[in-house]
Formats: structure tokens, C-alpha cells, sequence
């Protein structure tokens, strides 16, 4: 099951590993947190550290949740101040949730790697004249929601076959409305809600998802082009939505986007590019977009780099 469907409602914050000491708490240091395994392969034993008991008390640790990798969630109601640990190759690493957001709910990403995960993607470009790659290296302490989100659905395969829809030179390149109906249909109601805002600032090559309100996001994405003006930058982010969660890995100027066909331009009413709306419906593919925008280019697939030939049983294969 995805674990947008069962998720915290609330924003999130992430880190590998925060040490911190107990302190007295009452119910209103009360909060729900959600912990999500992103390593590839590493299945992880959370403990809860009892505060009663010094470190090296047999008590000390407590067995909290066997999370598997690649996704893998864990739901729990604890305090603020309370402590949570984990073991990966030898090493132990503790984990003290901060105080949640909204609805007192905290989201933690358990990443192996703290660089990021890279992402291929394999394109069409120059109106599927040829095929190039592009490489998206995922940042799991941006935005980690959105981070965890976009994993989920490139391991469920959700971007193959997705057009590049949205494409407007010193702007942006815009993706994320699924080739099969029901697939799009069934997304779309999966709504996340906003990141914490941080200090990531905008640039060319930045990934962010998009959307038209508060808690908005689901599945479409953007990226900001090379050439976009300065005053533009300074506007991106201004939305709660917008929170960067990603980068082209590279420099973006020779990145194969620059190739993805932009004859259309941007969407009415700005110009005459694709509606979303009409590539939402039923025959969006078969017929809207091969009739009205034939040299569109598409994505032919995505995967996680390191994933790469692991079996996919663990995998949620939900959207």
C-alpha cells in the first residue's frame, strides 16, 4: 500500500541522524511521527531509546518496527524529546524527532545515502528523432515528502511513457500526467501535503512538483530551465507547493532538456501549448496529444540508479 495513502498529515523534516537528550514532556509534547526506509537494500530495526535506563541498560533499547528498504514506512505516536535509534553496518544511529507541524506529525526520511539517489530517465528528444538520458539527483533533506513521493512513484514505473507537456525555453520543462487513464485517474486523488519550508533556493536544473494550493501536490513536476531570469527565480518558491526536492545532476545548459522539443510553448492562455486538463481525460494519449502536439517528446522510462536489479517485492506498488 502507498504510504501517501496512509500518511501523517502533517509537513516534514528530515536527517540521517540527531542526537539529542530526554527532556520532561506533558501531552502537548505529544506527536505522531512517520519513518520512511530509503536505503535500497537495508532493512531497518528501529528502536525506541526508554529515557528510564542509561545506554548501556538492557533496557534501554526497546523493538519498535522491522522497516523494509526502498520505501518502507512506519507510523508511531511518541513525545517530543523521545529518542530512536537504529543499526546500519556496524554503526548506530539515533534519531530525536522535533516538534511536528500542523497537526503535531513529524515525516522522517531514514536515507542511506545523504547526496541523494540518483534517478534516470531515459527520453526522447528533438520530437523523437533520438533518445538521450537525464539524470535527477533526488535530495531526501529538501523536501522530504516530495522526495519520498517521487521514488515512489518512479519505482511503481508511474513516469513511463509521460510527455513532456509543459515546455517553455528560460522557464521551465513540466512533466507528470501518466500515459494509462486509470493510472492518472487513480494518482491524482493522492494529494501530499506541503513540505517545511527551507532555505534551498530555486536555480536552473532544481525539481519541485507543482500545484494550485495548499496541499496540493501529486504527481506533475517541474524543472526550472537554464536562462530563466532572476526575477522569475526569486518568484519560484513563493508558494507553500514549491518546495525544491531535486537537481539535474550536471550542468543543466548541456543537459538533454535542452533537447526536448518546445515548438508549442507554454499553456493557453499564455500560449498554444497542451491543456492539462484535456490530457487528463480518457483519451488524452490515444488521440489529444498524437492529433494536436505530434512532436512532443516523451520519457521512455525511469529508475533508481542504485536499484538496479533488485527484485521489486518490496517495492509498494501503488501510486
Amino acid at each position: 500500500m502507498s504510504l501517501f495513502r496512509l500518511s501523517l498529515q502533517g509537513a516534514a523534516v528530515a536527517f540521517l541522524a540527531a542526537v539529542g537528550s530526554f527532556t520532561h514532556v506533558s501531552a502537548a509534547d505529544k506527536i505522531k511521527v512517520m519513518f520512511i526506509n530509503e536505503f535500497p537494500t537495508q532493512t531497518i530495526d528501529l528502536y525506541w531509546q526508554n529515557p528510564s535506563f542509561e545506554d548501556n541498560h538492557p533496557g534501554r533499547r526497546k523493538f519498535e518496527a522491522r522497516i523494509p528498504p526502498r520505501g518502507g514506512f512506519h507510523s508511531t505516536d511518541t513525545f517530543v524529546g523521545h529518542e530512536f535509534s537504529y543499526d546500519v553496518d556496524g554503526q548506530r544511529h539515533y534519531v530525536n524527532p522535533p516538534p511536528g507541524n500542523n497537526n503535531d506529525e513529524q515525516y522522517l526520511i531514514l536515507a542511506g545515502q545523504s547526496e541523494g539517489y540518483r534517478v534516470r530517465c531515459e527520453i526522447t528528444v528533438k520530437s523523437q528523432q533520438s533518445m538521450d538520458y537525464v539524470d535527477i539527483v533526488v535530495k531526501p533533506y529538501w523536501a522530504p515528502r516530495a522526495a519520498a513521493r517521487f521514488l515512489e512513484l518512479v519505482r511503481s514505473k508511474y513516469y513511463d511513457g509521460v510527455a513532456f507537456n509543459r515546455v517553455v525555453p528560460n522557464l521551465l520543462t513540466q512533466f507528470g500526467i501518466a500515459k494509462d487513464f486509470p493510472t492518472r485517474e487513480k494518482a491524482k486523488e493522492v494529494r501530499m501535503w506541503d513540505d517545511f519550508p527551507k532555505q534551498i533556493k530555486f536555480e536552473p536544473g532544481t525539481l519541485s512538483f507543482s500545484g494550485t494550493g495548499h496541499d496540493s501536490r501529486t504527481t506533475e513536476i517541474f524543472v526550472v530551465m537554464p536562462g530563466v531570469s532572476k526575477k522569475q527565480l526569486e518568484k519560484f518558491g513563493e508558494n507553500s507547493w514549491e518546495t525544491p526536492f531535486a537537481t539535474i545532476d550536471g550542468d543543466v545548459n548541456k543537459s538533454a532538456l535542452n533537447d526536448v522539443y518546445s515548438g508549442y510553448g507554454d499553456m493557453p492562455p499564455f500560449a498554444k501549448g497542451p491543456v492539462s486538463a484535456k490530457i487528463y481525460a480518457a483519451d488524452g494519449y490515444t488521440t489529444y496529444l498524437p492529433r494536436k502536439f505530434p512532436q512532443l517528446d516523451y520519457i521512455n522510462n525511469c529508475y533508481i540508479v542504485d536499484e538496479v536489479g533488485i527484485s521489486d517485492e518490496l517495492s509498494n506498488g501503488e501510486f
